[in-house]
């Protein structure tokens, strides 16, 4: 029988031990996983991630919870393949390799630097390569930012958009936001977004700018470490109250006009 393609979430924390915070306030694995879920990434032989480096970070904090079923030297973990800003996405065949133990009949996880694979992450190339390959697919519990602060911004959970990044240019994010607003107005439809962390305060201070004062803003940093915390209020309020956002803590953006 075929291998199955488990799809292993990641804890939320990548690049905490970056900060100034230490080692230690790297959260409980178990805090955070499932234990079924880290379970089943001991016992997997094979591994599809964006960094090797940062997989085997991952296994060694699982190795501490449930032993891994072969030494960590012996687990063949391989790198997706990454398509540069604006050039096109690997041929398929690229990630057809990468899937070839399945077919040998072992089972492969697929896991991302942060959060649910796949979700707002180039893995979902390898799950439409497995898709095609007639393999199983199975995705497991886990956190994701998105869902996270999607959840404790109290904004509409029924219809919601994730948009990515807004562009870097000023004149055109501003466009971009106030396009956002409109959807959101006449759809009632939350619009979700992200930034690279040193430009937390950049969009921020961009939202603020373009959106009416009535418009419902919600910001969520560093979700499931102890320094998290997510805040909701209308844009008047915001500016009333200004709040100042970590530069290498990632954050969630959304908003409800």
């Amino acid at each position: 029988m075929n291998g199955t393609l488990y799809l292993v979430p990641n804890t939320l924390d990548f690049g905490v031990a970056r900060l100034d915070v230490g080692a230690g306030a790297l959260p409980d694995l178990q805090d955070v996983l499932p234990l079924g879920v880290i379970r089943i990434a001991a016992r997997l032989p094979c591994w599809v991630a964006e960094n090797a480096k940062t997989t085997r970070a991952f296994l060694k904090r699982v190795n501490e919870v449930v032993a891994l079923s072969q030494p960590l030297q012996a687990i063949r973990i391989v790198e997706l393949p990454r398509a540069n800003k604006g050039a096109p996405q690997a041929p398929s065949s690229s990630f057809n390799a990468l899937l070839a133990p399945a077919l040998d009949g072992q089972d492969i996880g697929l896991i991302s630097e942060a959060g649910l694979p796949a979700v707002a992450d180039p893995g979902a190339a390898l799950v439409q390569a497995a898709h095609g390959m007639k393999l199983r697919v199975e995705a497991l519990s886990g956190p994701s930012s998105l869902m996270l602060a999607l959840a404790a911004s109290g904004l509409n959970g029924q219809s919601f958009a994730f948009v990515g990044y807004l562009p870097v240019d000023a004149a055109a994010r501003a466009a971009r936001i106030r396009e956002l607003e409109s959807i959101s107005r006449r759809a009632q439809q939350t619009q979700l977004m992200i930034e690279t962390p040193y430009r937390n305060a950049a969009l921020l201070g961009a939202l603020l700018d373009a959106l009416n004062g009535s418009t419902r803003l919600s910001v969520s940093c560093a979700l499931t470490l102890a320094q998290g915390w997510s805040r909701t209020d209308v844009v008047a309020d915001w500016k009333s109250r200004p709040a100042s956002l970590p530069n290498d803590t990632p954050a969630v953006f959304s908003l409800l006009a």
